[in-house]
């Protein structure tokens, strides 16, 4: 779980869960909606991917993004215990 929560705490990565939250995305459409480097963006969802906050299907020549929803929910329900104690 700590992978995810260093994960979590970049606003990049944050802002792409929060995009794939709404619909599956390929990198190159993560992309076109920040000012950095296809690398960088590559870099940051291989982040998530190892954090197991996303995960990855091949679909033709994409790599379709899906956030995975039952990570998510343990993370947020890790940090809430820790916030509650």
């Amino acid at each position: 779980m700590s992978k995810a929560f260093k994960a979590l705490g970049d606003e990049t990565r944050r802002e792409i869960l929060k995009m794939l939250n709404k619909r599956d995305m390929s990198a190159g459409e993560i992309s076109d909606h920040f000012n950095m480097s296809k690398p960088s963006i590559s870099k940051h969802l291989e982040i998530l991917r190892e954090a197991e906050l996303i995960s990855s299907e091949k679909k033709g020549q994409f790599v379709i993004y899906s956030i995975n929803t039952s990570i998510i929910q343990e993370v947020l329900g890790g940090f809430l215990e820790i916030f509650t104690k």
